[in-house]
């Protein structure tokens, strides 16, 4: 199985925080509505859509609190921003429909929705000043450097547990190591490990702002905290290396020509003359073209975080089940996630835009799918469309799938968007 073991990192137990909940089936623990309501709180977001504009003026008084250098404000621990949350699906059936996929798993599109929402709490419980009621920062998420799963099914039937800690922590930005485990014969065993950036930003998110430095304790934590600083290194180094700014590799390039040569159409023109415009499909082959879905969402109210954008977590989910869709209907049989990488929050999508979801199937090997959604909104009065997101997800298919083939070297279905795929697929291999 390309499912690797999750190697859960055990904080020892008096790390445990808990906010006061009285979730039944784990006493004590909070469950995700009790993390929604926090984050409320600890901003003073408006519960009603039509108060969200007095709301986010009276955030405008807390820029006095901000802290005019990283030096001013106290340091803090990895323990400091320990928290556990509970899923109860096993002890609240009420609540399992909204999780219920029509496979009777869990939709994978919500966890996504609830680990964005933890991991903006943990950044909010390591920032806390005691003496404030109302956080001045706003804490948003930047992106997701990965998500890895080490199990196919998750049981809409029993209790999951969300742990998590900031892991590393610059000036103005902090990183969230998350897990999630289910309850399975009286154990909590691992379902999956996900690593978000978060930034501060001042209470009208504007400009950045500086969040409390993270002291490691002993050489465990050091390495954690070390190993953040390499993340941050090589999401850097990848994007140096981007299509868009370097030249393919020598590998790459021969890549992409096998390609074009095993496409040419030798049967289209006269003996010893080949036309670049004669291609075919190779046997077992998909167009890249042929191997795309859209989607149109109507952003409402209902959606919007506690600054009053679109929840970073419902764009994920939304982005997920689309690019879910495109493997289902390419791979002919049930994918299952094995990897989100590299989630790059752009832009903010405000309240009433439409948003313009546009799923890819970029690579493939074996079984396995690599889906890009490229993320886009549209203003009506202007008429103008900006990239809000790329999302990168690579699936498994219960089937052997075709090979996907790009047509053009940079067109619209470019052999680039093909190396990229490639590239992002052999980065998670590389994880697995």
């Amino acid at each position: 199985s390309a499912y690797r073991l999750c190697i859960m990192r055990k904080l020892p137990s008096l790390l445990a925080r808990t906010l006061s909940s009285g979730t039944r089936g784990s006493p004590g623990l909070p469950d995700m509505s009790e993390v929604r309501r926090k984050l409320r709180d600890i901003v003073g977001a408006s519960t009603n859509w039509r108060d969200h504009v007095q709301a986010m003026q009276e955030r405008k008084a807390l820029h006095t609190l901000l802290a005019k250098r990283q030096e001013d404000l106290p340091p803090r621990r990895m323990k400091d921003s320990y928290l556990e949350v509970i899923l109860p699906l096993g002890s609240q059936p009420e609540i399992r429909e909204k999780y219920l996929n029509v496979h009777n798993s869990v939709r994978f599109g919500r966890i996504l929705e609830d680990l964005d929402s933890l991991g903006v709490l943990i950044c909010y419980t390591h920032t806390k000043q005691e003496m404030q009621p109302r956080s001045p920062l706003s804490i948003v998420t930047a992106l997701v450097d990965k998500i890895n799963l080490c199990q196919k099914i998750i049981h809409p039937d029993c209790d999951i547990k969300f742990t998590g800690n900031i892991s590393w922590v610059g000036k103005t930005s902090m990183e969230v190591k998350m897990h999630m485990l289910q309850l399975h014969e009286g154990d909590y065993r691992p379902v999956l490990d996900a690593t978000f950036v978060m930034v501060a930003r001042d209470p009208e998110n504007k400009r950045p702002a500086f969040v409390n430095p993270l002291i490691p304790e002993g050489p465990e934590e050091e390495e954690i905290f070390r190993q953040g600083e390499l993340n941050k290194m090589r999401r850097i180094d990848f994007s140096t290396a981007s299509l868009l700014k370097m030249a393919p590799t020598a590998e790459e390039r021969n890549i992409v020509h096998d390609i074009f040569l095993n496409t040419l159409d030798t049967r289209q023109e006269g003996e010893g003359t080949v036309s670049f415009h004669s291609r075919k499909l190779p046997p077992n082959a998909v167009w890249m073209e042929d191997a795309k879905l859209k989607a149109l969402q109507i952003c409402h109210p209902e959606e919007r975080n506690i600054f009053n954008r679109i929840f970073g977590g419902f764009l994920m989910r939304k982005a997920f089940e689309l690019g879910w869709a495109t493997a289902c209907s390419y791979g002919g049989s049930r994918p299952f996630i094995v990897s989100v990488d590299d989630i790059m929050f752009q832009k903010p999508v405000e309240v009433g835009s439409l948003l313009l979801l546009s799923a890819q199937v970029c690579y493939t090997e074996n079984n396995y799918i690599q889906v890009r959604v490229h993320s886009e909104v549209y203003n009506a009065n202007t008429r103008e469309h900006h990239t809000t997101n790329i999302f990168h997800f690579t699936f498994l298919s219960e089937n052997e799938v075709p090979q996907v083939v790009p047509k053009t070297y940079g067109g619209k279905y470019p052999s680039m968007l093909y190396l990229d795929g490639k590239r992002h697929f052999t980065a998670v291999m590389k994880e697995i």
